[in-house]
């Protein structure tokens, strides 16, 4: 949307019903991507085996069960999820292509499919195609960081470094790789799936930056913490209109009760079935490890979405920082409308605004004409000048925002208390009246249509949505305060887009 450069990432799954659901989703921001490989890798739930019987004796998901050894679990031979969901995007291809520029071509997603250290869970004693070419990017001199996005284990990554290692730590070379590594490497998974981070990566790369991108809202416990204005978002009636009846993507994306499996026999995934109770479940011989039976047609899990929601091109920049937070959380806790600190809110806050953005998302795959869909609005923060304050000082908050669709728009700014280090909340101003931060008053304005006479008129004029507030006395130098301008426009799916607003106070 407004990056000058797309974010370099290597995205990494196991198959699992989830990572096909994070996948559908992220194809569809694949144009804000340089995606550099889709990889295939083992975690402690999925691994594929050396396809020569070798028993495995160590601990995953089976062993937990009470199952003995065994030479593969829940990978199917020929397994080529990812492969499936390309061939889905190179079907809606041209159409995303009217609604946005950058989307990348199927064959340049196709090649770079590749198998990992797929075999057993935690095992960087080999190399892989995968790991190969993680070594290779890792190493490379493209500017910038290198997001290495896992929804798996980390056990590709962590040949990719071993390799790395056993090549040059006796070098005189060794010094500036480490350190060019430990600058460019981020590593942003759900979880530590398979030890390695533990074992190996921690202790030995310390220095690369790893963020836990874990969330509930994304996942099967979305239930237990999606806020109440937004559980509409799980249900059958909104998932059906929205995802599973729209196009291939649709077709492909996984829901209770739909018949399917992502493995034959796959004692653990009993989210195909329709119209069961738990007790019909374990007489079938299954596992109904998650608690119930949901309504057919509805939200099962994107599990692994979260690893990526924060790299998206929305306004809010959380990649730039794992305190800033964004659509895949934080590394903190946010104060949830009931008071409370709570890490699960820092992610379904933003929850209804992402699900609202993938079915208009869904809606591009299927619409070939541009004024058919709706699509964001635009966002510019202008006037200040300098982001370095000074406590007592007057500050106005000012925002350019406008709609490509002319639809009209509700904006505001709020503090975004959490991710600021000053400790406190501020009043802001708007319209002359004073108003909580928190506050859900909305400022509306309208859009001319593009094309309109009014268009000129618009981009003269400039319509702004403006607040302002006074730096608190109490802060003292180096605090931070965060301020997000959010705009929502009414079109038939609508969108959100921000603007964040970062400023330190000096004396």
């Amino acid at each position: 949307m407004t990056r000058d450069k797309k974010l370099r990432t290597v995205v990494l799954h196991d198959p699992e019903l989830d990572d096909l659901n994070t996948i559908i989703r992220y194809l569809l921001y694949s144009h804000q991507f340089e995606t550099e490989g889709l990889i295939y890798s083992s975690s402690r739930f999925h691994w594929k085996g050396d396809g020569k019987g070798t028993l495995f004796s160590g601990e995953s998901e089976h062993s937990q069960l009470g199952i003995g050894t065994i030479p593969q679990w829940r990978w199917d031979e020929g397994s080529c999820f990812m492969e499936d969901a390309v061939e889905a995007y190179a079907e809606v291809y041209p159409n995303l292509l009217v609604h946005a520029e950058g989307y990348p071509h199927p064959d340049e997603l196709r090649s770079r499919i590749y198998e990992g250290n797929v075999e057993f869970p935690g095992d960087i004693s080999k190399d892989s195609p995968g790991s190969d070419l993680i070594k290779e990017l890792i190493l490379d001199d493209k500017p910038g960081k290198l997001y290495l996005l896992t929804g798996a284990g980390q056990s590709t990554i962590g040949r990719a470094l071993k390799s790395i290692e056993e090549e040059y730590k006796n070098s005189s070379q060794w010094k500036n790789i480490y350190e060019k590594i430990a600058k460019k490497v981020v590593i942003q998974s759900f979880g530590d799936q398979d030890g390695v981070y533990e074992s190996y990566i921690g202790p030995i790369w310390p220095d690369i930056e790893f963020r836990e991108m874990a969330t509930s809202i994304w996942g099967y416990p979305a239930r237990r913490v999606v806020l109440p204005e937004d559980r509409h978002f799980l249900s059958a009636a909104w998932t059906r209109e929205n995802i599973s009846n729209v196009g291939p993507f649709g077709e492909l994306y996984m829901v209770w009760g739909d018949g399917k499996q992502m493995h034959k026999n796959d004692i653990t995934d009993f989210f195909g079935f329709a119209g069961v109770t738990v007790e019909q479940l374990k007489e079938l011989g299954y596992i109904p490890w998650y608690g119930g039976v949901e309504e057919p047609g509805s939200w099962i899990s994107e599990g692994d979405t979260s690893m990526y929601m924060n790299l998206l091109d929305n306004g809010l920049d959380a990649h730039v920082d794992a305190s800033f937070g964004g659509w895949g959380g934080r590394n903190g806790k946010d104060i949830d409308p009931n008071g409370m600190a709570s890490k699960d809110y820092s992610s379904s806050r933003w929850f209804g605004a992402a699900q609202r953005d993938f079915a208009a998302r869904m809606q591009w795959t299927i619409t070939p004409e541009y004024k058919d869909a709706n699509h964001h609005p635009v966002v510019e923060v202008v006037g200040l000048e300098n982001t370095v304050v000074r406590p007592g000082q007057t500050i106005i908050l000012k925002a350019v925002v406008k709609d490509p669709d002319g639809d009209n728009l509700t904006g505001h700014w709020w503090q975004y208390e959490e991710a600021g280090t000053y400790p406190g909340q501020i009043d802001l101003i708007s319209d002359g009246e004073e108003q909580n931060t928190k506050s859900e008053n909305f400022y509306p304005f309208v859009v001319p249509s593009p094309g309109s006479p009014e268009i000129a008129k618009l981009i003269k004029d400039e319509i702004k949505v403006i607040s302002q507030f006074t730096v608190p006395t109490d802060a003292v130098n180096g605090q931070t305060l965060h301020f997000i301008l959010e705009a929502t426009d009414n079109g038939d799916k609508p969108l959100t887009s921000y603007k964040r607003v970062v400023l330190t106070v000096s004396r």
